[in-house]
């Protein structure tokens, strides 16, 4: 482990609606600390003010403030002595900013730490997917979305590993098997 405790900083990652958020629950409930996803927190704050940072209003500005708060964060973790688990995280934010403003995720992740060389990504799972208020759009926007994550992280040099379609007590132990392996 480095000082800084980051090869301890798993992210989840993946389609919206497959699952993760769920995952990011069970994993607290067994003790572990965890980070919420900056996009579902942003859509909370936007929607009891003014709205202007939806990512459906204005995508440039929201892929914006998530990568702010993913930084922030990161940031205000410190050293960590076991697992912590990102429900997204910095690479997603910076990615879903390359997609909305053209401006190449490595740009916006130089200079920031790495996280584990694994990233679990869930599939997309129309079987379980839902739109709320916070996801308004389709599940085909939510494959979209997951193709470009496949091949963003493949391209930053992680080790994707896909999440089995399975209860959430299963796919945690899979994802906590995976890390002790290696």
């Amino acid at each position: 482990m480095d000082s800084t405790g980051s090869d301890h900083h798993v992210i989840l990652s993946g389609c919206s609606g497959g699952g993760k958020s769920t995952l990011l629950a069970e994993l607290a409930r067994r003790g572990f600390q965890t980070v919420a996803e900056p996009g579902r927190r942003i859509v909370a704050e936007e929607l009891d003010g003014a709205g202007r940072a939806l990512p459906w209003v204005d995508p440039v500005a929201f892929a914006r403030r998530a990568v702010e708060l993913a930084t922030h964060d990161r940031d205000g973790l410190g050293p960590a002595s076991g697992w912590v688990f990102f429900d997204r995280g910095l690479v997603d934010t910076a990615v879903a900013l390359e997609h909305a403003a053209q401006i190449p995720a490595t740009t916006t992740l130089t200079g920031h730490r790495r996280f584990h060389a694994r990233v679990f990504l869930a599939p997309p799972w129309p079987e379980i997917y839902r739109t709320d208020a916070a996801r308004k759009h389709g599940i085909n926007q939510g494959i979209d979305e997951y193709h470009r994550l496949l091949k963003a992280y493949d391209r930053l040099g992680y080790a994707v590993v896909l999440l089995p379609k399975t209860d959430v007590r299963a796919r945690a132990d899979f994802v906590l098997e995976c890390l002790r392996g290696g």
